[in-house]
């Protein structure tokens, strides 16, 4: 069942149960009123013809009677019983309609008026005093006009509901239809964006209602879906590349090295250029596989008290031992306990210092780096200064994306990954890297780590 079925549905079952509620109460006030209005004219006539009976001047019945067959008013079937105290019949307007028990007699007599139904008749009993005794007056009579107003009131709520509910049906299809029509449109509009039309958005009417919150989200939606097939894209088509570069080298060394068997020297050579082409393209490998472990869901990732400066002097120690030639400086030199524990996991944030400390001192023209620290109330920050080649400014905001290099490393080995991988590292700590490179200062990276 379409959603536009059921709120007509709804809106209809709504509509029907108030204007039942409706018609009944107008029906039941309309029978309430005819009986009442009927009431009254048997006590108008039930007294009349006891005053006319038994009043000061007294007539004898068979005028009474003549009198009543002869008045312009009477009622349908119209009967008037007088019992005396004793419940013998008086007087009785000549029909016989009608039969009433002692015991009727009795509680009229007890309760002085009495009003009910008996069979299709209205019946009215009330308790005359005449001076004498208490006599009981009985009238009774059909409502013949009353009974065929209240039906056809009943023919008229009966019909004009049964209308309504037709008009209210194809009003509310109309209007549910009219209310989620936008719906439709973003149901064609979805159908029509394919994995290369993710350009399209949906309209967002007056971005105010709820129909035009959900375009606007599902556009936000399809904004990150469309980066991500970018970057994807992006991703394989420099991995096709990085992976391939290195491979093809280490073919052609082989292939070269095969050449040369009777130059001992020369093939020791082209084994160690070898050996850096596997050992560069082992550390892509890993750097691909940890950032494709960061980017899953299931990574179940631990994080702990780490001290920042021990893991500091692990990375440096490394580096030096690599290349003794680096230059590494670090306030650590003087304060070794400067630096406080920060909640992390270890080998992930031990890849983010490797990364920016390597990072300085190959774009270094003197291999050096220098590392300073700043602590504040909420924040551990390490910044990285290198003196090297200055990053274009338009260049700053896409070297943290995977396969990005800047136009100053093109003589710089690596692989563009390195600055990504250790960018997601921060962002999973609930820090941040960020870099500023000018002429005066050369390069800063700073990490923000929360404290």
């Amino acid at each position: 069942m379409t959603i536009r079925t059921r709120i007509t549905l709804l809106f209809l079952g709504i509509v029907s149960t108030l204007l039942l509620i409706f018609c009944v109460v107008i029906y039941l006030e309309g029978e309430f009123h005819r009986q009442k209005e009927f009431e009254t004219r048997l006590r108008e006539e039930a007294r009349t013809s006891a005053e006319i009976l038994f009043g000061k001047d007294e007539i004898s019945p068979d005028l009474l009677k003549l009198l009543d067959k002869n008045q312009m008013t009477v009622l349908t079937q119209e009967e008037i019983v007088i019992y005396n105290n004793k419940n013998k019949i008086v007087y009785e307007s000549g029909t016989d309609y009608l039969t009433i028990e002692l015991a009727t007699l009795v509680q009229i007599r007890q309760e002085k008026e009495l009003s009910f139904q008996k069979k299709d008749r209205e019946v009215f009993g009330m308790v005359f005093n005449n001076g004498k005794e208490e006599l009981v007056i009985v009238a009774s009579a059909l409502d013949k006009y009353g009974l065929s107003e209240q039906r056809n009131l009943g023919l008229t709520l009966a019909f004009g509901g049964l209308l309504m509910l037709l008009i209210v049906s194809y009003v509310g299809w109309f209007f549910a239809g009219r209310a989620l029509k936008p719906i439709q449109n973003i149901i064609k509009k979805v159908d029509s964006i394919g994995a290369s039309q993710l350009n399209l958005r949906l309209d967002e009417g007056n971005k105010t209602d709820e129909i035009a919150q959900l375009s606007q989200r599902f556009n936000r939606m399809l904004d990150r879906i469309e980066k991500a097939f970018k970057l994807q894209r992006s991703f394989v088509a420099h991995a096709s590349h990085e992976l391939r570069t290195p491979l093809t080298a280490i073919t052609g060394q082989i292939q070269v090295s095969l050449l040369a068997e009777d130059d001992p020297q020369e093939l020791k050579m082209m084994i160690q250029s070898v050996l850096d082409d596997v050992q560069q393209l082992n550390r892509l490998t890993n750097n691909l596989l940890e950032m494709t472990s960061i980017d899953s869901d299931d990574a179940q990732i631990k994080f702990s008290l780490v001290n920042v400066a021990e893991l500091v002097w692990q990375v440096r120690e490394v580096l030096l031992k690599k290349s003794p030639h680096y230059q590494i400086v670090t306030e650590l030199d003087e304060n070794p306990d400067l630096l406080p524990e920060v909640k992390a996991n270890e080998a992930l944030l031990y890849t983010v210092l490797l990364n920016l400390i390597e990072n300085g001192v190959k774009f270094s023209p003197k291999n050096r780096v220098d590392i300073r620290f700043q602590i504040t109330q909420k924040e551990l920050i390490l910044s990285f200064h290198n003196d090297g080649a200055v990053i274009p400014e338009k260049e700053l905001g896409l070297i943290f994306e995977p396969f990005r290099r800047g136009s100053n490393a093109r003589n710089i080995k690596g692989h563009g990954v390195g600055l990504s991988l250790t960018q997601k590292i921060a962002k999973l700590h609930n820090g941040n890297v960020l870099v500023q490179s000018t002429e005066n200062e050369g390069t800063i990276f700073t990490l923000k780590l929360p404290r």
